[in-house]
C-alpha cells in the first residue's frame, strides 16, 4: 500500500492531519529525514514521546504500538537502516 500511493494521498487515520500538527508543535526541530536514534529513543526523548503518544489514546486505535523506520529516508529498508520507534 505505501510504495503503490504517493505518501502525499495517503492517509492511514481520520486523524492524520491532527496527529501531524500535533507533532511539529511537539517536535519542531526534529529532522525526520535523517533520523538520529538518540532523538527516538534516548531517556530525554521517551520523556518527551510518550505524552505525545498518550494524547492519541482513545482516538487512534492502537495508539501505542511500534513501527519499523528507515533512518535515511533516501535508503531502502535494510537492518544497518531500519529502527523500531
Amino acid at each position: 500500500l505505501i510504495s503503490s500511493v504517493d505518501p502525499k494521498f495517503l492517509k492511514l487515520t481520520k486523524v492524520d492531519d491532527q496527529i501531524y500538527s500535533e507533532f511539529r508543535k511537539n517536535f519542531r526541530d526534529l529532522q525526520i529525514d535523517l533520523l538520529d536514534p538518540e532523538d527516538l529513543k534516548s531517556e530525554p526523548a521517551k520523556e518527551k514521546w510518550r505524552p505525545f503518544c498518550l494524547r492519541f489514546e482513545g482516538v487512534v486505535e492502537d495508539f501505542n504500538y511500534g513501527t519499523l523506520l528507515r533512518l535515511d529516508c533516501r535508503k531502502g529498508y535494510t537492518e544497518e537502516n531500519t529502527i523500531f520507534g
